[in-house]
């Protein structure tokens, strides 16, 4: 894994890791990001100011707590838990996403975070 970043959200906080890929680089490069998020399931999304195309490892079955980039909506994507697209408890994203990275904190404390709660991406 690489750069260590931190998500913010009202009182709580998350430690992540990127990993090496391009869309990865791309987000890193971009922090500081704030931007408010939205919930589809135990997906929370939002919009970053990155474009980046679909990696050749891009997949829509995603593991709890792992972070990815959603080319179609240039958007940052924290799954931790089933999603409306979910066939069973996995999460799992509306189209295939480049998977950037994961948190190392306990990702299920974001089911108590409201649609529309304002985000901070930083590096750790």
């Amino acid at each position: 894994m690489g750069q260590k970043i931190t998500i913010r959200v009202g009182t709580l906080t998350l430690a992540a890791e990127l990993n090496d890929s391009p869309a990865s680089a791309a987000v890193a490069a971009a922090l500081p990001i704030q931007a408010k998020g939205n919930c589809w399931g135990e997906e929370i999304y939002f919009r970053i100011p990155v474009k980046q195309p679909e990696a050749k490892d891009a997949r829509a079955e995603m593991a709890v707590g792992e972070l990815a980039y959603w080319p179609p909506g240039n958007a940052f994507c924290i799954f931790f838990g089933p999603t409306p697209a979910s066939i069973g408890q996995e999460p799992r994203a509306a189209s295939p996403v480049n998977p950037i990275g994961r948190v190392t904190g306990d990702v299920g404390l974001l089911r108590q975070i409201a649609d529309g709660s304002e985000f901070v991406l930083e590096k750790a």
